[in-house]
């Protein structure tokens, strides 16, 4: 009998090597190990054998059949793996994008104008020497807050309309939010470095406002430091100046005038000649010709141990650049709504090869 199962598992070997099919590997399985298949068939005479015989033969057709049903499942997965490169070699998609394409016309997706202006910004400060850093969207009040120095009692706090969670305080003590600037990745910047650097933080920020033509729930800004010793004012003009000229490609006439952020002292508002109207008044500078653009100031020294930095010994400027709004001027949009809306007609009007 155990050379009756031998034999019946070299038939199905060489049986099985010659099927393509997932369904004509099933039917032998059947044929085999089915209530009617050849070793049910063999193993009926199992009755007939002696007690030290079925000690031998029941083993060993446990055996055989284990060896089959690895056998099917390997040649089940192998037609699969072929069909699907069948499949994929018969559809397959040419993705480089040629001249011939090009002169087609054909529809493509293209950088939604933000982006365009934020990699631009990235490489204007990377070529001045300054790191790009990212943080996390939600935070705790400490980093949003309380590092800039804006305790819980600070009337400042009620000036960002801030998206709580509805959690339990973090370890530290603080609730979550939805971050209301970028100045969170500034902090964490400064823990996680040694004077001198130079860094910038762009990310999307979000406040509960009631948006109009400039301004949205959800924007894009970019923040930036440089610390280090004897950093004065006209370092922080200069950057500033240098930064808006390589943007706009020309002089573009600013205006700085004092200005209140509880992280910096002096603070500064660094406003920019509307570029949509050319300073004569629209609904992107409310009428007056310019555009607030550069928050700017000197790091306020408890910012600075707030950060892990000794101001008795380092000092620095902080500005914040509004993304969004930089768009707007440099491609003369009259409307913020428009870079969240999805539009593609919108988004269409900036693609690049």
């Amino acid at each position: 009998m155990i050379d009756k199962l031998n034999e019946a598992y070299e038939k199905f070997q060489a049986e099985i090597e010659t099927l393509s099919a997932q369904a004509d590997v099933l039917s032998l399985k059947s044929s085999y190990l089915g209530k009617k298949g050849a070793v049910s068939e063999i193993l009926k005479s199992l009755k007939d054998a002696t007690p030290e015989e079925r000690k031998e033969i029941g083993p060993k057709a446990n055996e055989i059949k284990q060896e089959i049903e690895k056998l099917v499942a390997k040649k089940l997965s192998d037609i699969e793996l072929a069909q699907i490169n069948e499949k994929l070699s018969k559809n397959k998609i040419d993705i480089t994008f040629t001249d011939a394409v090009k002169a087609k016309n054909n529809n493509h997706g293209g950088f939604h104008p933000r982006t365009l202006v934020q990699q631009e910004v990235e490489d204007i400060f990377l070529s001045m020497g300054f790191e790009v850093l990212d943080g996390p969207h939600i935070e705790t009040e400490f980093y949003n807050f309380e590092a800039l120095n804006i305790p819980g009692d600070h009337p400042a706090r009620d000036m960002q309309d801030t998206f709580w969670f509805k959690d339990e305080k973090s370890p530290e003590g603080n609730k979550h939010l939805l971050r209301t600037h970028t100045s969170t990745i500034q902090v964490r910047g400064m823990q996680s470095r040694k004077p001198p650097f130079r860094f910038i933080a762009p990310g999307t920020v979000f406040r509960c406002e009631r948006t109009d033509a400039s301004h949205e729930m959800v924007f894009q800004q970019l923040e930036g430091m440089m610390v280090g010793k004897d950093i004065s004012v006209s370092n922080l003009i200069y950057f500033m100046k240098e930064i808006l000229t390589e943007i706009f490609k020309k002089d573009v006439e600013v205006r700085l005038r004092p200005g209140y952020f509880p992280f910096v002292e002096p603070g500064f508002e660094l406003d920019i000649k509307c570029q949509v109207c050319s300073g004569k008044g629209c609904s992107v500078c409310k009428q007056v010709g310019w555009v607030e653009l550069l928050p700017c100031g000197m790091v306020h020294p408890n910012v600075l141990r707030a950060g892990g930095i000794d101001p008795e010994e380092y000092n620095g400027f902080a500005f914040g650049l509004g993304l969004d709004r930089l768009v707007m001027m440099k491609y003369g949009i009259d409307d913020i709504r428009h870079l969240q809306s999805g539009d593609l007609r919108f988004n269409s009007q900036f693609k690049e090869y």
